[in-house]
């Protein structure tokens, strides 16, 4: 299988990207382009809307990188740029509101209670007997991996708007905390809300997949 390439020092990349190289604007396209839709459409209402973000989104790339600082990486400025693109379009849709006026997607709590000692026992709010997580030894052949990913892009897609969006931007994308918070316009109280609810629906989802497909060495379990 052939191996992508991988992205030059931020140095390089931004002046070849001055320089109007067309291959390594191809290859940061294919490279980033995938992530920037899963964040737009955590703003936007349609697919076809978050393609048009990304899209006018690399525009204002081309246009603006000659006036890049370097104050921030070159990958954060992008989606930065992203985020801003895809909060007015979304407005304009009216599917969303400011982040910093929600602080929770979710009423419910973020995993099932009955699943914990209950108050008065000894270790009350610890894991109750047999309720612990368990560990999931994943698989390693290649084709079951992948099916792995398809699984937690599938949980991805079905978490809310601003769960999803942070746990993108954390995640998958690997910005810090203040990046976020910065990206986002949100407190770090609110994020760290967000992000642990968000990563709470993706371990529901994991172990529901991998008690229903696995045992617990990894062997796919019979029909």
């Amino acid at each position: 299988m052939k191996r992508a390439r991988e992205l030059p020092l931020d140095e390089v990349l931004v002046q070849r990207l001055r320089d109007g190289d067309e291959q390594m604007f191809a290859l940061v396209l294919d490279s980033w382009s995938k992530g920037m839709m899963q964040l737009a459409m955590s703003f936007v209402s349609t697919k076809a809307s978050a393609e048009e973000v990304v899209q006018d989104t690399w525009l204002a790339v081309f246009r603006g990188i000659c006036g890049f600082e370097g104050r921030s990486s070159l990958k954060t400025w992008v989606y930065r740029i992203l985020v801003n693109i895809a909060k007015a379009r979304g407005v304009k849709e009216s599917q969303t509101l400011p982040f910093a006026s929600i602080v929770s997607e979710d009423e419910g709590p973020t995993v099932d209670p009955s699943r914990f000692r209950p108050p008065g026992e000894q270790h009350a709010g610890h894991w109750a007997v047999g309720q612990e997580p368990r560990h999931w030894h994943i698989p390693e052949d290649s084709a079951l991996r992948g099916e792995v990913r398809e699984v937690i892009e599938r949980a991805l897609e079905e978490l809310p708007p601003r769960l999803r969006t942070v746990i993108t931007l954390r995640d998958v994308a690997g910005y810090g905390s203040e990046e976020v918070c910065s990206m986002l316009e949100i407190s770090p109280g609110n994020q760290r809300v967000l992000l642990h609810r968000a990563r709470a629906a993706l371990r529901r989802k994991l172990e529901d997949y991998f008690s229903t497909t696995y045992d617990t060495v990894g062997e796919r379990k019979r029909a």
